[in-house]
């Protein structure tokens, strides 16, 4: 099969919503998402926190705001997402 321009297809990338809990760095901030599952044996549900690094040119966002990253090329060893808002 070949690809012509025609059959293009949209490309939709990971999103999260988290808060910035750090600013420490140039043009980086991480930003902790939060989710919600249940534990497969317990069948308790808990909440379990990632750390993401994520691409902030001119540091724009400070400790606490809201941020929605996206999914991107590696920037560098530990930042492959950047903040869209």
């Amino acid at each position: 099969m070949t690809t012509t321009k025609t059959d293009e297809r949209k490309l939709t990338r990971q999103t999260y919503s988290g808060v910035v809990s750090s600013v420490g760095m140039k043009d980086t901030a991480v930003v902790i998402v939060e989710r919600f599952t249940k534990h497969q044996k317990y069948h308790k549900f808990q909440t379990k926190r990632t750390k993401l690094m994520a691409h902030d040119p001119g540091n724009t966002k400070k400790v606490g705001d809201k941020a929605t990253i996206e999914a991107c090329r590696p920037i560098s060893k530990n930042k492959a997402f950047k903040i869209i808002a």
